[in-house]
């Protein structure tokens, strides 16, 4: 799924190409793909419209036009947003064209067909569902040292399902959840109570420093994930832990671990992340 870099590396590979350009025309091959207002509201109601900005909270893109109102789009698990050409080749399960006033078309994939686009007000965005209970973005200024670690200790959680939760700390998700929790140096079954204001520093550090490394590097490909023109990232060459069960850890040497957490595959270095 992509997270965190990856939704912030669409954007800013898109924002420099579509920003000030007008949506010409929708067509809508999957229906089910529009979550709000539908989807024959939704072709009418965007032709015409400018796009003014583009921003990211979480994992959601969010697409700001004339008129107050907001494209929101979630990638989910193969999500994929591409600026083409029109006559660029096909993208193989697109689901949504956005037809631009430039002649040039922003497409909408999904292999797996989970994905969400909504159009709603700028007023209204707030209240719109998987937004509304997002936790802080790790790059919001109000997220603080302080605030992270008195928010540790009010939960009562192992710490990687911690991470996974959103409604904590909006954009992580399994694979950087895993490399956070290496560099810290903590183990993945750590009750999130029981960290010093030491560890939890460390914590919220790795939280900042993985994601901007991963950013560098515009993301992870591990499977479908590209970026708006298309393009792979480069994050996968650098990860710690997460996929390499059984390789030496790259700092002692011992072999990876992986166990399953709520569900989720988890990796980690049994002697750098000691329980």
């Amino acid at each position: 799924m992509p997270e965190l870099p990856e939704v912030e590396t669409v954007k800013r590979t898109l924002e420099g190409k579509i920003t000030g350009l007008s949506i010409k025309a929708v067509e809508i091959f999957l229906p089910k793909i529009i979550k709000t207002p539908g989807p024959e509201e939704l072709a009418t109601r965007l032709p015409g419209k400018k796009i003014k900005k583009l921003e990211r909270k979480g994992k959601y893109l969010l697409i700001y036009l004339a008129d107050n109102l907001v494209l929101v789009i979630h990638l989910r698990m193969t999500g994929r947003l591409i600026y083409s050409p029109p006559d660029a080749p096909d993208i193989p399960h697109t689901h949504v064209i956005f037809h631009l006033d430039n002649g040039d078309q922003l497409r909408y994939a999904d292999l797996r067909q989970f994905g969400q686009v909504s159009l709603v007000k700028v007023d209204d965005l707030a209240g719109l569902p998987g937004l509304c209970g997002l936790g802080y973005d790790p790059f919001d200024p109000h997220f603080t040292r302080e605030l992270f670690r008195k928010e540790l200790k009010n939960k009562r959680a192992m710490l990687k399902p911690l991470l996974l939760d959103q409604g904590f700390v909006a954009g992580l998700g399994n694979i950087y959840a895993d490399e956070v929790l290496f560099r810290a140096r903590l183990h993945p079954q750590r009750q999130s109570h029981t960290l010093t204001p030491r560890e939890a520093s460390r914590l919220y550090q790795a939280i900042r420093e993985v994601l901007e490394e991963a950013i560098a590097n515009r993301g992870t490909s591990i499977r479908d994930y590209v970026d708006g023109e298309g393009r792979e990232g480069n994050y996968q060459n650098l990860l710690r832990v997460h996929h390499r069960e059984g390789d030496p850890c790259l700092k002692c040497g011992t072999p990876v671990i992986r166990v399953r957490l709520g569900g989720r595959s988890t990796y980690y270095c049994p002697h750098c992340q000691k329980s």
